[in-house]
């Protein structure tokens, strides 16, 4: 079966929110790669992208590629409409985040070419106590595992700010801990948190498609006991008071949802929040540490930091 690939350029702050956008299009595939991780490719000859514009390779590693895949028959009808989502979300965010250029390039390819190429991007990722795995790998290690289905946009473990949650969750989190997952996407750092001694753990997002991937990856997880996927707005929806909460979003929501967050989170209770480019940090701690938080730590790594903040 041939399939027609959209390939929209981008930034490393606006490929998750365009991710999604795809993600409503298509349940054919989506991934994202950051410049750095197309020459990476490009230079081992693991993978050639013969169809990239050479231009792209300019030096600025801010860029990121966002790839989807559309069966031919609805494939133009979709591009168009996610086209137009991308305008205008591109005018509604102007001055608050950068999308760059949003150049469209379209081929078509065939199915078994692409899931391989998309599957060279995944590897197993080590962390101190736990690893995470695509489910298509066998996993040979001897810690406590993640496994993610291949219909993630997000959560692989891969990206910058998921890394830096599940870093935290790992040296935060104590058994029998009460968790929530706010905007769970895969539901990878929920699934961690119950790998390593949750009792109870709300998955919540607004997205039909992200929890019908949380689902799908807390019951290959053998976890459907202890994790909760909800289809809610964001922490809406939760009757809970939690020991851990995490947040993986951008800055934006997370001050707007900062009054929210309070009220699930325990005297004592750990927040970790990441998705927060770095000139956005203090407007996040801005938000909350008003409210009786207080900052306990902070990671950056590339433009994009993670924070935890303890509730008094």
């Amino acid at each position: 079966m041939k399939y027609k690939e959209l390939t929209v350029t981008t930034t490393a702050a606006g490929e998750e929110l365009v991710a999604d956008v795809f993600w409503d299009h298509t349940d054919y595939g989506v991934a994202v790669s950051s410049l750095k991780d197309v020459i990476e490719l490009s230079s081992n000859k693991r993978v050639k992208f013969d169809y990239i514009d050479e231009s792209v390779f300019s030096g600025n590693e801010n860029v990121s590629l966002v790839k989807g895949y559309f069966p031919l028959e609805t494939a133009d009808e979709e591009i168009s409409a996610i086209s137009a989502r991308l305008n205008e979300m591109k005018a509604l965010s102007d001055g608050f985040i950068d999308f760059g250029s949003l150049e469209f390039v379209t081929r078509i390819v065939d199915g078994d070419d692409w899931i391989e190429i998309w599957r060279k991007h995944f590897k197993v990722h080590e962390f101190e106590k736990i690893d995470v795995c695509p489910e298509w790998i066998e996993y040979t290690g001897k810690k406590p595992v993640v496994y993610i289905g291949t219909n993630t946009a997000f959560g692989t473990g891969e990206h910058e700010t998921t890394s830096m949650c599940i870093g935290y969750i790992e040296k935060y989190m104590t058994a029998g801990s009460v968790v929530v997952d706010v905007g769970t996407g895969s539901g990878i750092l929920g699934i961690a948190a119950a790998k390593l001694g949750a009792s109870t753990v709300y998955m919540t997002d607004n997205d039909e498609k992200a929890i019908d991937a949380a689902k799908h990856n807390v019951v290959y997880n053998g976890v459907e006991n202890i994790c909760k996927p909800m289809l809610a707005e964001l922490s809406g929806g939760i009757k809970a008071q939690a020991d851990m909460v995490v947040a993986n979003i951008t800055a934006e929501i997370l001050v707007l949802l900062s009054e929210e967050i309070l009220g699930y989170i325990k005297a004592n209770g750990v927040l970790i929040m990441s998705g927060i480019l770095n000139d956005r940090v203090d407007k996040v701690l801005s938000a909350f540490l008003p409210l009786g938080f207080t900052l306990k730590e902070k990671t950056t790594v590339g433009e994009w930091s993670a924070i935890v903040l303890i509730f008094a």
